[in-house]
Order: C-alpha cells, then sequence, then structure tokens
C-alpha cells in the first residue's frame, strides 16, 4: 500500500508545485487519476448491464436444477462461458478502488513522507520536539510539523489553504468549527446521489429485461389435460429484493465513508468529494452512450 501512496505522491507533488495550492492540487490529480481507470469504468459499467442482462436466464436455471447442485453450477459455467463473462469479473474495480481508498488516507495523512520525501530523519527529530510540548500522542504527526513548523523551515511547508479551509485540519479535533464539516457533508450528499443514480440505473435495465422475458414467456402444451400452462416470471420478487439491498447500501456506505472522513484531514475528504462528482458525470455519460449503441 505504501508503494502507491508513494507513486501517488510524485503525481501530487509534480502538480503542487504548478499550481502551489494542495486543494487544487487534489482536484487535478483526482481528475488525472479518473481518466486513467476510464477503461476499468467502462468494464465496469459493461459487466453491471451484461450481468443484469443475464440474471435471468441464471434463475431459470437455478429453478431448473434446484435438486441437483452440479448440474446446476455445470449450467451456470456454460452460461458464463457463452456469455464470455467471468462470475467475478466485478471484483477487480472493488480491489482497485480499496486499494486507491487506503493509498489516498496514507498520503494525506504523511504528506510529508509520501508526497514532499523529506528526510526520515528531519520527519522524526520534528516529531519528538512537538510531542515534548504536547500533553498526549500526536495523531497525525506530519500534520502538526506543517502546522507548527513552516514558518521556520519552508521545506516542510504546503499551502493547505483551500477556498478559507485549512485542509490539514482534522473534523473530529475541531468540532468548534463548523466550517470543517462543510466538506465531508457535501460528500455524503454526493454520495447518496450517486447511489441513487447507480440504482435507478440499474433498476432501469431490470425493467429492461423483465420486459423481454414477458415477451417471451414459455407457452408450455400439458400432454395430459392438453391445456397451456403459463410460466410467471419470477423476477419482479428478484429486482424487488436487490432494489431493498441497494437502499440498504445507499444508507451504510456514506455512514461508514464519513466516519472514515471525520477522523482524517479534511484533504482526504476533499478528494473523496471531487471523485463523487467525478464518477456521477462519468456514469451518466458511459450510460448515455451505450444507450445510444445499443439503439
Amino acid at each position: 500500500m505504501k508503494f502507491f501512496a508513494n507513486l501517488f505522491g510524485y503525481l501530487l507533488n509534480a502538480i503542487y508545485g504548478v499550481v502551489n495550492n494542495y486543494g487544487i492540487a487534489i482536484i487535478i490529480f483526482t481528475l488525472i487519476l479518473k481518466v486513467i481507470m476510464l477503461p476499468i469504468s467502462i468494464k465496469q459499467q459493461k459487466t453491471m448491464k451484461k450481468t443484469t442482462k443475464i440474471q435471468a436466464e441464471a434463475k431459470k436455471i437455478q429453478e431448473k436444477y434446484s435438486n441437483d447442485q452440479l448440474r446446476q453450477s455445470q449450467e451456470l459455467m456454460d452460461l458464463y462461458k457463452r456469455e464470455n463473462m467471468s462470475p467475478f469479473s466485478g471484483c477487480l474495480s472493488s480491489i482497485v478502488q480499496f486499494v486507491i481508498v487506503l493509498a489516498m488516507f496514507f498520503l494525506v495523512s504523511r504528506p510529508l513522507t509520501y508526497m514532499k520525501h523529506i528526510d526520515t530523519n528531519l520527519i522524526n527529530d520534528y516529531t519528538n520536539k512537538l510531542s515534548e510540548n504536547s500533553e498526549g500522542q500526536l495523531r497525525y504527526p506530519e500534520i502538526a510539523i506543517i502546522k507548527n513548523m513552516s514558518e521556520i523551515d519552508e521545506n516542510v511547508r504546503i499551502n493547505m489553504n483551500f477556498l478559507g479551509l485549512d485542509l490539514s485540519d482534522v473534523p473530529s479535533q475541531n468540532y468548534t468549527n463548523w466550517k470543517v464539516f462543510v466538506i465531508p457533508i457535501l460528500y455524503v450528499i454526493t454520495s447518496i446521489v450517486s447511489t441513487k443514480i447507480t440504482t435507478s440505473l440499474s433498476k432501469v435495465n431490470n425493467n429492461s429485461i423483465s420486459e423481454e422475458n414477458e415477451n417471451k414467456k414459455v407457452v408450455e402444451e400439458n400432454t395430459e389435460n392438453k391445456e397451456l400452462v403459463v410460466k410467471e416470471d419470477k423476477e419482479d420478487k428478484e429486482a424487488d429484493a436487490m432494489e431493498e439491498m441497494n437502499k440498504q447500501m445507499m444508507l451504510m456506505m456514506p455512514i461508514m465513508s464519513v466516519s472514515i472522513a471525520l477522523i482524517a484531514p479534511l484533504g482526504l475528504a476533499l478528494y473523496w468529494l471531487v471523485s463523487n462528482l467525478l464518477m456521477i458525470a462519468e456514469r451518466l455519460i458511459i450510460n448515455k452512450y451505450f444507450k445510444n449503441e445499443e439503439e
């Protein structure tokens, strides 16, 4: 994880050297990272749409071979093989996002190490000096060094001022200052919007598939009674269950994320906020492109 934090730090520091503002550097860094990650995002959205399409077939297989798990597994594997898709296709994107989140936490927590690449001995010396004058243990020593030692050593100076906010502030340590909660609150709002958009797009895809299945209802002839038996589609129940799970995720994810944002320097919350805004635009644009392509 430190490798990626160090790698991101070189890029962030290069941008900072041009704009001389930590907040603007994070915004540009986030935009560049999104562009680099665009192929993975496109593949993820393609996977989501393809998964929705094969869910109906997978459900039929599960029902048909409910008493034969071995045959069921074989049929599902054949289905994924025919569609040229792996059951674990979505895992790569999740792993990459998890790595980036941890790397960014390391980066904003220790900007002198990973961004400015200051000598470790100097950081330790400053940390010991600040610890002597501190009542308790420093949670983020490098943030404390930037706040207290910038005037006497320009090597540890980083311009953290962004729109009147100090991006080195930690909300949980500055709860009397309402301004530190602005970015985390905006982050939560954009997280909810992003999740709603994802849920909405997924619901549209599910409805589309359900309509196709409705038109393809299988009519079987009962050889004994010569009656027509219509197989009722059960995708609506599955869609409702999926929608309920998405609602729970929509509530839980912002809560978990904001909990981290409150105990980390504001730079992390700013990164997440900008990343969410770009993600919303990205999903809408990519989905529109796919829709036009299908039409």
